[in-house]
């Protein structure tokens, strides 16, 4: 698990499950909007026997109306926190228009950051391709997808399931974080990277992340 820093904006294995598990129990008692479900820990070990460091952080089953970036509040071109938590797209639904989303976030061991992994499908099971997903997404993540130089989305094979997934390439993640944590206590940062992680990278994929869940942690130092 060693080797890792931090402070270089990456992250062992073990803070990386530290970070997942205290997410969720933050998730939990944060108001969440939009009625998301919970992210959850998923082990997944390899021998049978699941270990407590063998698996990835799992929101499933999120609705979202297709289209559902020509519904924002507001100015898109304007985009900031509020409109993270107050954008009422998302939904969950029974309906059969819907399209359903599924996110998990991975460690990954080359480059020793979390990498999002995700992947749309229509209430029959279809896949959707990665046209008919950024169809999906509101304004202000296509801009981003357009400009930043790493949230941009690949297709590879998911580590757990040997099935190709939609990334977001995490080759400028360590940079990034790097800045997102300057003003977060060393004691601190191993717990606020993943929200931290997720303000930037939700915002990719079209997914609200409560202010509560990282906003308290990223108070810069006076």
């Amino acid at each position: 698990m060693g080797g890792s820093s931090i402070g270089e904006g990456t992250l062992s294995l073990g803070d990386f499950v530290a970070s997942a598990k205290a997410l969720i129990e933050k998730w939990k008692v944060i108001d969440v909007e939009d009625s998301l479900p919970d992210w959850q820990w998923k082990p997944c070990g390899k021998t049978g026997v699941p270990s407590e460091e063998e698996g990835y952080l799992a929101l499933e089953g999120v609705y979202r109306n297709p289209g559902g970036r020509h519904e924002q509040i507001g100015d898109s071109s304007n985009f900031d926190d509020a409109d993270i938590v107050s954008d009422d797209a998302w939904a969950q639904s029974s309906s059969e228009s819907v399209h359903i989303y599924d996110y998990h976030v991975v460690y990954s061991f080359s480059y020793k950051v979390p990498v999002l992994y995700f992947q749309g499908h229509q209430a029959g099971g279809q896949l959707l391709t990665l046209d008919e997903i950024k169809e999906d997404l509101p304004s202000h993540s296509l801009k981003l997808l357009g400009e930043s130089k790493w949230t941009f989305i690949t297709r590879e094979e998911h580590p757990h399931f040997s099935r190709p997934w939609f990334t977001l390439h995490p080759c400028g993640t360590s940079d990034c974080m790097k800045l997102l944590l300057e003003g977060v206590e060393n004691k601190d940062q191993h717990v606020q990277y993943l929200p931290a992680w997720l303000s930037v990278v939700g915002q990719a994929v079209g997914l609200k992340i409560p202010l509560e869940l990282y906003a308290s942690g990223l108070k810069t130092q006076e």
